[in-house]
């Protein structure tokens, strides 16, 4: 009678570590495999989600693009879309056609077209598009590094956020807010930073200090300026040089964390009220300035959102949120539901809704009575993380929540929601990629594991070989 030979305790561990690594990297594997769009890289990832109430107006989206080390990927290209009430394509226009390799701020202007900003490695690139036909009716360069926001002034200026001017020669930042005469060519004024900040904040002096990402005009000479990296919103007056208005304090994430896009709106008591992307803390969020102290009067999608980058206030009292990392842009009512939800990758930047205004142009919460925090529902669920299925990062911060390693899982989710989508490919979701990088893991230590057990062997090999070249 045969026999089985004994499994030694090596091959048993061997065929074991092959069974996690092929169970870990199976999911990656089936959906590189899986049918994909076979759109054009100019559309694949442009989709409908949720449209339960059509809107007036197109809606235009700036979808900012991924680049590295001036290599584009055609999977996250930096495009405008236009996208009609329906939810659907209308049209879209190439970061190329612009030179951009990234699209920033779009402003909808009185005349119909639009205001686009795009950047590439030489600078910034600042265009009037004419809507109908996506022919530029003038274009502006500038040799500031990675503008994101551009406004255009009642008189034509330009008012622009100029981040990430850093003095090589006097170690210095140089970041402004600026006005830029079309006209004469020249800066007519300009606000400077350092001037007005203690030069220890945020750590000092860096090549991107202030990472000042929005101004808008708000008043007569009062524009509404975005230091991102001081997470805060101040209001500049242009005729005292000073500042009116600041909302949030420089790490103080309980009020705002790497804000974008924040908008001024007045109540009917007319109390100033700022809402914002607050884009690290996963959320939006609106305060009001009562008493000569700023409250919270509202939140929405708090944990739900994924680095969201914009959010109008709509004449209909909805909230028009640019939800980033989610790839998507959504219509959400006072109270957190979905109305109207829009998929665009590759990490959309601005929308605007035509018709509507440039950034907000509605009431406060205050005023609709509507205060508090509130979730998100209603998604079509199109993209892991924006219906019921939780990304591998919300999983890991959910299952720690409450406990001793409640504050590490928490860090580790940041970290790895903000790191991992520009490095994973399109089609594979976040469970995934996870499973893959494990799988990875597994497969260094694996050979770290085989390199120690035939570490004497190794060395025999060597010495062998190092007396066979002696002896030659």
């Amino acid at each position: 009678m045969a026999t089985s030979l004994p499994v030694s305790r090596r091959t048993a561990a061997r065929a074991l570590a092959a069974l996690v690594v092929v169970g870990l990297f199976a999911p990656a594997a089936a959906q590189a495999l899986a049918p994909g769009d076979t759109g054009t890289p100019g559309t694949v990832g442009l989709e409908a989600g949720t449209i339960d109430e059509e809107p007036n107006g197109s809606t235009v989206v700036a979808i900012q693009g991924f680049h590295f080390q001036g290599q584009g990927n055609q999977k996250k290209p930096a495009r405008l879309v236009q996208v009609h009430p329906n939810g659907s394509t209308d049209w879209v226009y190439d970061g190329s056609n612009q030179d951009a390799f990234w699209f920033y701020d779009v402003d909808p202007l009185e005349n119909g077209n639009l205001l686009v900003v795009g950047t590439n490695p030489d600078g910034t690139t600042v265009a009037e598009l004419d809507r109908e036909t996506r022919e530029p009716v003038w274009t502006e360069r500038f040799d500031f590094t990675d503008t994101h926001d551009v406004e255009m002034l009642p008189n034509g200026d330009l008012l622009i956020a100029n981040m990430r001017e850093w003095n090589e020669s006097a170690q210095r930042s140089d970041d402004r807010i600026l006005v830029y005469n079309r006209s004469t060519e020249q800066i007519d004024w300009e606000w400077t930073f350092r001037d007005h900040y203690p030069n220890s904040t945020d750590g000092g002096f860096n090549e991107d200090w202030t990472h000042v990402n929005d101004v808008d005009r708000i008043g007569e000479g009062q524009y509404l300026v975005s230091p991102r990296n001081f997470d805060q919103a101040i209001v500049v007056n242009r005729s005292t040089d000073e500042i009116d208005y600041r909302l949030g304090e420089d790490d103080n994430y309980d009020i705002m964390h790497e804000q974008h896009n924040p908008d001024w709106l007045v109540s009917e008591e007319g109390n100033p009220t700022i809402l914002v992307a607050d884009s690290e803390n996963d959320r939006v969020v609106e305060y009001e300035r009562r008493d000569g102290e700023w409250v919270e009067t509202w939140e929405v999608g708090t944990g739900q959102l994924d680095w969201p980058r914009d959010a109008d206030r709509l004449p209909n009292g909805n909230t028009l949120i640019t939800d980033s990392l989610n790839h998507r842009v959504i219509e959400v009512t006072p109270r957190g539901e979905i109305v109207w939800e829009y998929y665009a990758t590759w990490g959309p930047y601005d929308a605007e809704r035509i018709g509507t205004g440039a950034e907000s142009n509605g009431p406060t919460m205050t005023d609709q009575g509507v205060t508090g925090s509130y979730q998100i529902y209603g998604s079509a669920g199109l993209i892991e993380g924006t219906g019921d299925t939780l990304t591998f990062a919300a999983a890991v911060q959910n299952t720690f929540a409450g406990t001793v390693l409640g504050g590490p899982a928490r860090a580790f989710a940041n970290t790895w929601s903000g790191v991992t989508p520009w490095i994973r490919p399109v089609w594979m979701g976040s469970w995934a990629f996870a499973g893959a990088v494990a799988g990875l893991l597994v497969l260094v230590g694996w050979a770290v594991g085989e390199l120690v057990t035939a570490r004497a062997a190794i060395r025999r090999g060597a010495r062998k070989a190092a007396r066979d070249v002696r002896s030659r």
